[in-house]
């Protein structure tokens, strides 16, 4: 199957996040197995999520990569004040509607500010 565009990106900074939530590898790894399954993806593998940059307290906090068939999902999660960064690139067309209400459903976030990029060399 032709697709119009070689990538569909989404990118999602997220403002406030429930604390309990962003700071949780769990949540976190449930969340991106649960985003895979709604946004019709098939994930390559276990999503990888590590604690990073604990040697700065404005930046610390779980990064996650879910590779998938179509490319991959990432992200970073900030445990100081519950931010996060997500980005969701694949070259298989997904409704960012259903992406966004599962971010919501695992993180509630006070404010989310989307970017969304059709890609083409």
């Amino acid at each position: 199957m032709a697709y119009e565009y070689w990538g569909y990106h989404l990118m999602l900074d997220c403002k406030a996040g429930m604390l309990y939530a962003v700071q949780s590898e769990s949540t976190i790894r449930a969340f991106a197995k649960e985003l895979v399954e709604a946004i019709d993806m098939k994930a390559f593998g276990e999503p990888v999520v590590e604690h990073f940059a604990t040697h700065n307290p404005d930046a610390a906090g779980h990064s996650l990569l879910q590779l998938i068939e179509t490319s991959n999902i990432a992200g970073h999660f900030v445990d100081k004040n519950g931010d996060f960064y997500l980005d969701i690139f694949s070259c298989k067309p997904y409704d960012i509607e259903v992406a966004k209400s599962v971010v919501v459903k695992y993180f509630d976030p006070l404010k989310i500010k989307t970017t969304y990029l059709e890609r083409q060399a």
